[in-house]
């Protein structure tokens, strides 16, 4: 488990925090289709959180995408590094989330958060967040829509309907299994929003949430437990 601590010039209000969300968004790419589904490595990032310690333990999985065996995770641990406020999450969570993935020896390949990518009211969420730092394809897969309109898809698996802010189509509600409540796919960096939903498709084969997602949650609970404990 790595360390962390909050790095320097950080950003510590709110306007600093839309200041760089303002300058980052510009290097979103959204042209390009991405690592086919089952090919090579996808990793699942996430982070939880004790506030009253003011602890957060991010967490690092990555699995074979051909059979969603785990071949490697990390976890790291820091301060909490933002206040929370609704569209920042992602400066909550950035340093402990990078920490755990510069511990990987393997390299990540598709990274997949639990959150949000262009399905963000500032247009950069998590994903994206991390996308343009690390250079990674990136995709969010969340479980409710945020601010965002849309109509219920099919009943079956895979299907779809698109997530709206106005007429701007910014993810996609998606059934991962039949009759159950669909999750909500958005582009985070350098994947297209059909293959986002192909590998959202494809790490979903028992369950409602990607397998990235189930696993890396679980991972970053025992390591906040384990560093809680430690307090």
């Amino acid at each position: 488990m790595t360390t962390v601590s909050i790095p320097a010039g950080w950003p510590a209000t709110e306007e600093e925090a839309r200041a760089v969300q303002d300058e980052l968004r510009e290097r979103v790419l959204l042209d390009a289709a991405g690592p086919p589904p089952g090919a090579g490595y996808v990793t699942g990032v996430d982070v939880a959180y004790d506030d009253e310690r003011d602890v957060v333990a991010a967490a690092a999985v990555v699995l074979d995408a051909g059979t969603l065996d785990v071949v490697e995770e990390a976890t790291a641990v820091g301060r909490i590094s933002f206040p929370y406020v609704p569209g920042l999450l992602a400066f909550r969570e950035i340093p402990t989330v990078l920490a755990a993935l510069d511990a990987l020896v393997r390299p990540p390949g598709l990274v997949v958060c639990d959150g949000y990518g262009l399905a963000h009211p500032r247009r950069f969420g998590l994903a994206s967040h991390l996308g343009v730092l690390t250079g990674l394809p990136t995709i969010g897969v969340a479980k409710n829509p945020f601010t965002f309109a849309h109509d219920d898809p099919g009943a079956a698996r895979g299907s779809t309907s698109p997530l709206l802010a106005g007429t701007e189509e910014v993810g996609r509600a998606l059934r991962t299994r039949d009759a159950v409540k669909p999750v909500f796919v958005s582009v985070g960096h350098r994947v297209d929003l059909e293959n986002a939903c192909a590998h959202t498709l494809a790490l979903t084969p028992a369950y409602r949430l990607p397998e990235t997602t189930r696993r890396a949650d679980a991972l970053c609970r025992r390591a906040l437990q384990e560093a809680t404990i430690r307090h």
